[in-house]
């Protein structure tokens, strides 16, 4: 029988004033009741849905589709294919020619995580510049049977700002219209060192909810 050996935390921590996508709330964490006064602790949290390390819903992007509470557990654990994108700079599109050598490893109930490496930047303005996902390379993985798509960055596509319009989510789109969902703000994705991690993203199931946190881990299996 299979056992877990081990399990490699890809998880940032939810904390007060935390960096978020920007015009997303910033979590807070109140004390709302104390050992010393009540008897018990009790956190009052107020975050996003899409704080931290989160999976989106198809209802993220698209109206009438799947909220969290209602995707099948199994659309949040598989085994994942991890492409090493470590080399991309700012901005850089991930396109289909980067993925093609891996491509054919992936199939049906696999998870597909991107590394790459721009968690390094995770607390900086920088973090927004990541490396995105290209509408051509996503609909390959697609067509394989791809259903969940994991990055350590802030999104799957590109994220506008001043000098950088965007261009309006479209591989976001094209998940949410597969029925699939996102992994966004992965982390220490360099530790997963060993052959076909089982990646758990199993989120809190918010009702009508269009995302939610998770404790994103990746376990290697023995025996």
């Amino acid at each position: 029988m299979a056992h877990v050996r081990r399990i490699v935390d890809l998880s940032h921590t939810i904390r007060p004033g935390m960096q978020v996508y920007p015009g997303d709330p910033v979590p807070t964490l109140i004390r709302h009741c104390t050992l010393e006064r009540d008897g018990y602790n009790v956190l009052d949290v107020r975050i996003g849905s899409q704080s931290g390390t989160h999976v989106d819903a198809p209802a993220h992007l698209k109206a009438g589709a799947a909220t969290i509470d209602r995707l099948a557990p199994e659309l949040f654990v598989g085994r994942a294919v991890v492409f090493d994108l470590r080399e991309l700079v700012a901005r850089q599109a991930i396109t289909r020619e980067l993925i093609m050598s891996r491509a054919g490893d992936v199939g049906p109930g696999d998870i597909a995580v991107f590394h790459t490496g721009w968690s390094r930047y995770y607390g900086t303005d920088a973090y927004y510049s990541h490396p995105f996902l290209d509408p051509a390379a996503c609909t390959v993985l697609l067509d394989r049977g791809v259903r969940t798509f994991c990055l350590d960055a802030p999104s799957i596509d590109e994220t506008p700002d001043g000098d950088h319009a965007g261009a309006g989510y479209p591989v976001h789109h094209l998940i949410a219209d597969a029925g699939g969902v996102i992994g966004e703000n992965l982390c220490r994705l360099d530790r997963i060192d060993f052959p076909d991690p089982l990646v758990s993203l199993l989120p809190i199931t918010l009702e009508g909810g269009d995302g939610a946190p998770t404790r994103a881990v990746a376990m290697e299996l023995a025996g």
